[in-house]
């Protein structure tokens, strides 16, 4: 779940100003205190804004913030998204919080995005409450496996989901997801699924079991991977599987985004390996940066060793406030090699962000330092995804 915005043209509305006065304000405080101060009244202004569903005002005033104020910026999105994970007003004596738990899966054939029958949904609920949650907290699971396409797109929409999600949670119940108006899952070689819920428990008191005396963050993710992953499994077949921690809703979308960029790299090795009967040992690996104004990717061409023809491609984005400062071609090969690939080209020249005309499929970096469409030999292409998410 990444941060950049794209600047607009024009001038800003009342209550974006108002927003981005008090953003500002927040990030140069020199004290607690003051602190509390601007943090108060940047809480409410947000919560009025989400309850209006007026995701312009919320967008506006982080352009301008991205634009001129970086530490403004970041306050305001950091706001942002704690009001909107953790829904204002629901019950004065409980703190209530949306969390995901994402699902990395690659597979030749179609990820599911599929509703989680209610013999899954009991054992998910004992494992979330055993390792993941704090003794005593209330929980509500979403009866829905999300693909990305899936998910609440917005703050605006993201605050509805969540208020729906958190009061389930207060009465320790389940919400059972329609599906006839979602929208269709792209397919891709590698992806992401989200399992949704929200936590509730006495405010002031420990949401996660890590929060606890005797928790860690890295026991309950073994936990979870060990159980959740056994609930999960048998509904996503086919596919190799790995498990991101279940937390705050957008730290936990955050996280995915992360992890995905080196899963989806040893996806596509594991891939060719199979289906091109090609071990690590005989691809090549292009590296090269992708920008507009600014780079905005990577992106890693395949091809076999001793051929110039693409016959896959992975995009690593930049996340964050991911730039130079981050050496990611670097961070890009340790994976690679790691995976076996040793032949590994890096081209330092940025390419445009090019896509194909007809597909719309990323351009890929060849060796010959040009862009590529990605192309598996005809008689691998039977059932196989055009390119890595």
């Amino acid at each position: 779940m990444t941060r950049p915005r794209i600047k607009r043209r024009g001038g800003i509305g009342r209550l974006a100003e108002q927003l981005v006065w008090l953003a500002s304000g927040l990030a140069e405080s020199g004290s607690r205190v003051e602190d509390r101060y601007w943090e108060k009244r940047l809480a409410a202004s947000i919560d009025s804004t989400l309850q209006s569903e007026d995701e312009n005002t919320l967008n506006a005033a982080l352009d301008q913030l991205f634009a001129n104020d970086t530490p403004g910026y970041d306050e305001l999105a950091d706001m942002i998204e704690s009001r909107t994970e953790s829904v204002a007003g629901l019950a004065e004596d409980h703190d209530v919080l949306l969390i995901a738990a994402p699902v990395l899966a690659w597979s030749r054939f179609r990820i599911p995005a599929t509703t989680l029958p209610p013999a899954v949904l009991t054992n998910l609920r004992v494992h979330l409450q055993a390792h993941v949650l704090a003794d005593g907290a209330r929980l509500a699971l979403a009866d829905f496996l999300f693909s990305p396409d899936q998910l609440p797109q917005g703050y605006c929409a993201t605050a509805d989901f969540g208020r729906t999600m958190c009061r389930a949670s207060l009465d320790g119940q389940d919400v059972h997801i329609e599906t006839n108006g979602l929208p269709e899952t792209s397919q891709f070689l590698s992806d992401t699924r989200y399992l949704l819920a929200a936590v509730a428990a006495p405010k002031g008191n420990a949401l996660f079991r890590w929060q606890e005396l005797d928790g860690s963050r890295e026991h309950a993710l073994s936990q979870w991977r060990a159980q959740g992953g056994a609930c999960l499994a048998p509904l996503l077949p086919g596919c190799t599987l790995e498990f991101v921690l279940p937390e705050a809703y957008f730290a936990a979308c955050r996280a995915a985004d992360k992890a995905s960029r080196p899963y989806s790299i040893r996806a596509s090795v594991a891939f060719l390996g199979t289906a091109l009967d090609a071990p690590a040992t005989s691809l090549r690996a292009v590296i090269a940066p992708f920008s507009d104004n600014q780079v905005e990717e990577y992106r890693i061409g395949f091809t076999l060793s001793g051929r110039d023809e693409v016959v896959h491609g992975v995009v690593w984005p930049l996340l964050g406030d991911e730039g130079d400062a981050v050496d990611t071609p670097s961070e890009i090969e340790t994976v690679l090699r790691e995976c076996g690939v040793t032949d590994v080209l890096i081209h330092e020249h940025r390419f445009p962000l090019e896509y194909c005309d007809d597909c719309g499929a990323p351009m890929y970096p060849s060796p010959e330092g040009e862009v590529a469409h990605a192309e598996m030999p005809e008689t691998h292409t039977e059932q196989v995804p055009r390119h890595l998410h």
